[in-house]
């Protein structure tokens, strides 16, 4: 089966192609997938037609169009699967919202959404081993105190336990820097990750 995967930003892509090679087996073996990042959530607009400039890549702002053109282009048998984060919304409603643009493609492409609670780090952070395997001094009272999947500001969770100077510094940067910090996480801690163990119920096997 083949999967076209839409992700939000550069650093879930980076940690999901890990993912999917533990779940799935290597690409372009018994499965294959594509993996398309973008550069932002943005907003479902109301028709059929993205909003926002393609080149800006923002994802929701682009959806309508990229399942559209999916519903034409892509056979039965593959699958596109949209990751995003749930951040401060409501998830049944975002949810809603998501599935009400798919209804409304014909075509209609085989498509599953995938909402992190609240962000993608959260995935990470439900591995604490693969944590202290990437980052072995991390600090184990950030951890502790972290609530899985709670909504509390996941990324700053993360960049507290595993960076010296921990969110503060990065807020006062800014992009890209941030960006940067959750590529370097995806990309040191997601090949520890086991993802059969990993103990965040709304992110990898079970999200919303």
């Amino acid at each position: 089966m083949h999967f076209e995967v839409l992700v939000e930003d550069q650093s879930g892509s980076i940690a999901l192609n890990q993912i999917l090679e533990k779940i799935l087996g290597s690409n372009y073996t018994n499965h294959s997938w594509k993996l398309r990042p973008y550069k932002g959530l943005g907003r479902i607009p109301k028709g059929l037609r993205g909003t926002s400039d393609p080149q800006q890549r923002i994802l929701l702002d682009r959806l309508p169009t990229i399942l559209q053109g999916y519903g034409h282009s892509l056979p039965d048998s593959a699958v596109v699967i949209v990751v995003v984060d749930l951040d401060t919304q409501n998830c049944l409603a975002f949810k809603q919202e998501l599935l009400e643009k798919l209804v409304e493609c014909n075509p209609r492409p085989r498509t599953l959404f995938r909402i992190a609670i609240e962000e993608s780090e959260a995935w990470l952070l439900g591995d604490r081993n693969a944590v202290k395997a990437a980052y072995p001094g991390a600090r184990d009272s950030v951890l502790n105190y972290y609530k899985q999947d709670s909504i509390c500001g996941t990324w700053e969770v993360l960049s507290d336990a595993v960076n010296p100077k921990g969110s503060k510094r990065l807020k006062k940067v800014g992009y890209p820097e941030v960006g940067i910090a959750k590529c370097d996480w995806a990309r040191n801690i997601a090949p520890h990750m086991d993802v059969d163990q990993n103990q965040s119920k709304k992110g990898l096997n079970n999200s919303a």
